[in-house]
């Protein structure tokens, strides 16, 4: 299986941006902003509509309309997009010009099906270099503001007490977010990018309560959901983002699972006793 480039591009990919949404996904479901990765991928599907009809590099679609969308909701505010009635204009708009964008290309239908639901073993070789030094430049932003971003995440009243710049760190976190998005559309598509942005994290949340732990249970989900996706995929031919879709939705009830069952095992604290 591995002496096949198509597949020795599809795990180095697939890990990196497993990896990479895993540790950004805590801090999606910590900061409320399971909406707003919705919201970057179809916003982020009508850039790569536009850039495969244009004749350029759908990645660079991607990055451009969800980073531009960042920048949007980062200056009109996160609450504002949390209204249901905003959510839905700003979809429905975008949905629209993916759409139109799709008819006007029609002979570049697999490219754009690709978009949609994902297609991870049709990755290139150039497609790897681009997702290898964005995870990179991901990973190197998120660490350097990892400890502020800790604080404003899980205690958002404490980092306000503390003076930190609440909306800077928002802004930058919506385009980390962004760009993770476009690279979680190359693997499992627009309409399945919730797998590894969200469901990985939900799982480790069952796990641990320590937020490096965490980060680490999240990644550890996500990158066997996209190997396990990808060998059974080889081997019977059904689609990679079915079987990564269908293992993170096992992993995340095996862990919900657990983390009850190890709260009926825990002793009850001694204020309780009492």
């Amino acid at each position: 299986m591995l002496h096949y480039a198509f597949m020795q591009h599809a795990f180095l990919a697939g890990t990196l941006v497993a990896i990479m949404s895993g540790a950004i996904g805590v801090f999606v479901i910590a900061r409320n902003l399971s909406f707003i990765a919705h919201t970057f991928s179809h916003i982020g599907f009508s850039g790569a509509a536009f850039s495969v009809l244009a004749g350029w590099n759908p990645i660079g679609g991607l990055l451009l309309f969800s980073i531009a969308s960042a920048f949007a909701i980062g200056g009109f505010g996160v609450k504002l997009f949390r209204r249901e009635v905003t959510i839905s204009v700003v979809l429905s708009l975008f949905l629209g010009l993916g759409l139109l964008f799709l008819s006007m290309s029609a002979k570049k239908a697999t490219a754009m099906t690709a978009l949609l639901f994902g297609s991870v073993v049709g990755i290139s070789r150039d497609n790897v270099i681009e997702i290898v030094c964005l995870s990179a430049a991901v990973l190197v932003v998120f660490a350097f503001f990892y400890k502020p971003l800790k604080f404003d995440s899980f205690d958002p009243a404490g980092a306000q007490a503390a003076r930190l710049p609440v909306r800077l760190l928002s802004i930058g976190f919506l385009l980390l977010l962004a760009v993770a998005v476009s690279e979680a559309i190359l693997i499992v598509g627009a309409l399945l990018v919730f797998t590894l942005l969200t469901a990985p994290a939900a799982a480790a949340r069952h796990m641990t309560h320590s937020v490096a732990r965490m980060m680490l249970w999240s990644a550890a989900f996500g990158v066997l959901g996209v190997w396990g996706g990808l060998v059974l995929s080889y081997y019977t031919n059904a689609p990679v983002s079915f079987y990564i879709t269908a293992l993170e939705t096992l992993f995340y009830f095996a862990a919900l699972s657990w983390g009850r069952l190890r709260e009926r095992r825990s002793p009850e604290p001694a204020a309780s006793r009492a």
